[in-house]
């Protein structure tokens, strides 16, 4: 008997829970390849069981979580190289004392861009992080939504006169909000900007908001150069760039701050968008 009772927790609970342990102890040691194998099929799981798959679980998400921050450093590192690596070149072509007036104004000019990108990159960074950590506090205001995107999009009025893209607004006049106004001004910024930068010149952008029921729809819409599926489902993930020809005027945060701040406030994002034809954002708050 009492052989048969050192075989059965031998079998039963030294064996499994010896498993159990091994794994975590590689899980702590950043190993997340762990896979363990239930003794029982599914739907006759004993305790042991539901550990083993639990742990499985958790160093897949692990797995997914070191792969996601590997990839976040790989491409903050490439992001701040570039902008470093112009600013330090043309300071060196600065100290030529042969330079013109013109060629040295030119070699400020796109120092003082690469730094305007590096802050951006480095603001844009640090609204994420405390989004995803939920460091951000929502204070709810009631404030007049119609006048804060037509503030918006006046801040956007040089630009829209450069390119003589058609602006065409369809706003619906004192609609009040209760929400975090410079929290939907971050939405409202990166959307428009990427209309524009997106648009062919002498295009057309089309802007409005009205009242469905008790939310807010609003739609950004432009004649712009589109994208695919696939691109229309990872634009807003961290540093993803559909279009690596305009690469240069971004870093690819804007959109994913942006979804982190739809949802962060309780609305919803979605994009229409088709190939040489344009594409269409539709935000819905309330």
């Amino acid at each position: 008997l009492v052989i048969c009772d050192y075989i059965r927790r031998r079998v039963m609970i030294y064996t499994p829970l010896q498993e159990i342990l091994d794994a975590t102890k590689a899980l702590s040691k950043g190993d997340f390849k762990v896979k363990l194998k239930p003794k029982n099929p599914y739907g006759e799981y004993d305790e042991f069981d539901l550990i083993k798959v639990d742990l499985n679980r958790m160093a897949n998400e692990l797995s997914k979580s070191e792969m996601l921050k590997n990839d976040f450093i790989a491409n903050v590192s490439h992001e701040i190289k570039t902008p470093i690596s112009i600013i330090n070149n043309y300071v060196k072509l600065l100290s030529n004392d042969s330079l013109t007036k013109e060629e040295k104004d030119k070699y400020l000019a796109n120092i003082k861009y690469a730094c305007s990108k590096l802050s951006n990159l480095i603001s844009n960074i640090l609204k994420l992080n405390k989004l995803d950590n939920q460091r951000l506090k929502v204070d709810l205001k009631k404030f007049n939504l119609s006048e804060s995107i037509i503030n918006q999009i006046v801040q956007f009025e040089e630009l829209i006169e450069q390119k003589e893209i058609e602006l065409i607004c369809d706003i619906e006049e004192d609609l009040y909000i209760i929400s975090e106004e410079s929290y939907l001004e971050i939405i409202w910024n990166n959307l428009i900007s990427n209309a524009i930068k997106f648009t062919e010149p002498k295009g057309t952008i089309k802007i409005s908001l009205k009242k469905v029921e008790n939310k807010y729809q609003i739609m950004i819409s432009d004649t712009g150069i589109g994208m695919d599926k696939e691109t229309g489902a990872h634009i807003f993930d961290k540093f993803y760039q559909g279009d690596t020809s305009r690469s240069k005027e971004g870093n690819g945060l804007g959109l994913a701050l942006v979804k982190r701040v739809i949802d962060l406030l309780g609305g919803s994002i979605s994009v229409e968008s088709e190939i040489n034809k344009g594409t269409t954002f539709i935000v819905i708050v309330k």
